[in-house]
């Protein structure tokens, strides 16, 4: 198995990182890609790819690291994520993206979005210039990335915790650039809620896994905090909604994961 999105350089690991690494390969994880979310997280997700051979890293700014920056400032992030980008452990620019879903009273404005947007393609530039595909994060903006998208037609895209509908999908499947990757609230999301179907029709060959870890933990640990090793329990889920043996999924999937990412 591959986990194919995790955040081990998240504080909550700080008491017990090593043990937490070490119990995912104990587990049967084969690789972990720790994924940057901001300028810290990227810096932090490279040296800990250094510092472990079956790590490694994206690094990458969340889009709603731009709701208050300028387009200056927004050109040195990038500029520093650009930087980052040339280490030979970064395997992905990412978790990049759209979020237009608002945790308060107060909706994301035209402006916003509009940041988010050229901060996006900003990033995406630079995947192409080192030839690198694409982790996005994407939340209530599904149409505009994929008017985005659909501009780079040689860039390779992953659809990180996957949210998208039935049609969008199949908008998404007649593109040969594009992949997907599922977290633990699959194991946990009601019975009757369209991403099962989603899960049906996309072919396993372009289904990758994740845990998002320490978020989104899967059944039985949901509640606690999420880590590597519990990607099995996606790769289960998957299996059951498919209809398929666990061992297909893990086969499957990690080689997709591999050749996505330009992995031995």
């Amino acid at each position: 198995m591959i986990d194919s999105h995790a955040h081990l350089d998240d504080r909550q690991y700080d008491q017990d990182r090593e043990a937490t690494i070490a119990r995912a390969f104990a587990s049967g994880v084969e690789k972990i890609i720790n994924i940057g979310a901001d300028l810290a997280g990227s810096i932090a997700s490279v040296e800990l790819a250094i510092q472990y051979d079956n790590v490694f890293a994206t690094v990458g700014l969340h889009p709603n690291v731009f709701d208050e920056f300028d387009e200056s400032q927004v050109q040195e992030l990038c500029n520093e994520i650009r930087n980052l980008a040339s280490n030979e452990k970064v395997v992905a620019i990412g978790e990049i993206g759209l979020d237009y879903y608002s945790h308060d009273e107060n909706s994301i404005t035209p402006e916003q979005k509009e940041n988010q947007k050229k901060s996006f393609v900003a990033q995406i530039e630079i995947a192409r210039e080192f030839n690198l595909p694409v982790v996005i994060h994407c939340r209530d903006a599904y149409e505009d990335v994929y008017e985005i998208i659909e501009k780079y037609p040689e860039v390779s895209f992953v659809f990180h915790c996957y949210g998208g509908g039935l049609e969008f999908t199949q908008k998404l499947l007649s593109m040969n650039n594009v992949w997907f990757s599922f977290t633990g609230n699959i194991t946990y999301a009601k019975s009757d809620l369209e991403v099962f179907g989603v899960v049906k029709e996309i072919p396993l060959e372009r289904i990758m896994l994740e845990t998002d870890c320490p978020y989104l933990t899967p059944v039985p640990h949901r509640g606690k905090r999420n880590e590597p090793a519990y990607v099995t329990y996606v790769q289960g889920k998957i299996a059951e909604i498919k209809q398929i043996s666990a061992n297909k999924v893990d086969e499957v999937t990690t080689r997709t994961a591999k050749k996505f990412l330009s992995l031995a």
